[in-house]
């Protein structure tokens, strides 16, 4: 199934399953979000993927390093994929967490999927739009600006998230420069920025993003190598008001 940027759709009955949500030792009050019937809590897991555990369902966004890295945390009720590359797609950990689980991905990791997985897959274009239960999902453009990063996520081909999540939008942007999309979002209450060279952007860029989309709430991730100190202290001398969340990204470390 595929999604364009003029399409929309409420996923199917499998696609709705209601999980049960245990309440976990490991969620800290800076990493949840009051909405409207109950909370959300991010689970940072490792560089990109992590877990939002929502009052309807949980969502696994990147899973990859293995099915065991998941094993104390609560069942996923969908999975999302930004791109193809190893550290956001692994075609093994998707098969280890779960075989009923509805997947949305961008239409070239669709592409690549081993049949099992394709089945309950569904593709959505840059602009693409799709309902979740009670979760809005909007694809967002994720691609580099830079010259000499052009090659890594070319412009139309991955994806970046935005979710609303009782009343609250979340934005995930996976793999991507200070884009005018970016640029132009509102009303974020959570976003996660990458900030990582040659692939992403400069924690100068990351800032300077935020400063134009104000969103309430940001994690820096997909950051290995950056200073994120140095980007916490470019947001907080600007005007923007986001609060900035260090949160561990990295468990076993950078190396």
């Amino acid at each position: 199934m595929q999604l364009n940027r003029r399409s929309s759709l409420k996923l199917g009955a499998a696609a709705m399953t209601v999980f049960a949500l245990p309440r976990l030792s490991l969620a800290q009050d800076a990493n949840s979000y009051a909405v409207e019937g109950g909370d959300v809590v991010i689970h940072p897991v490792d560089h990109a993927s992590m877990v939002i555990q929502t009052p309807a369902q949980v969502i696994y966004v990147d899973p990859v390093g293995g099915a065991g890295k998941y094993a104390n945390l609560p069942a996923p009720g969908l999975i999302m994929i930004t791109h193809e590359h190893g550290d956001h797609y692994d075609a093994a950990t998707l098969e280890g967490i779960g075989t009923e689980v509805p997947i949305i991905t961008n239409p070239a990791v669709h592409a690549m999927l081993p049949e099992a997985l394709m089945a309950r897959a569904t593709a959505m274009e840059n602009g693409g739009q799709a309902m979740q239960g009670d979760i809005g999902i909007e694809a967002i453009p994720a691609y580099n600006l830079t010259e000499d990063r052009l090659q890594y996520h070319p412009e139309g081909r991955d994806n970046g998230y935005v979710l609303t999540i009782g009343g609250k939008r979340i934005y995930i942007a996976g793999d991507t420069e200070n884009t005018p999309e970016l640029a132009a979002l509102t009303d974020i209450e959570v976003a996660f920025l990458p900030m990582n060279l040659p692939f992403t952007m400069t924690v100068e860029q990351a800032a300077q993003g935020v400063a134009a989309f104000k969103p309430a709430n940001v994690y820096p991730y997909h950051h290995k190598g950056s200073d994120i100190e140095e980007f916490k202290r470019l947001v907080e001398a600007g005007d923007s008001g986001s609060n900035v969340i260090i949160a561990n990204w990295y468990p076993n470390g950078e190396g």
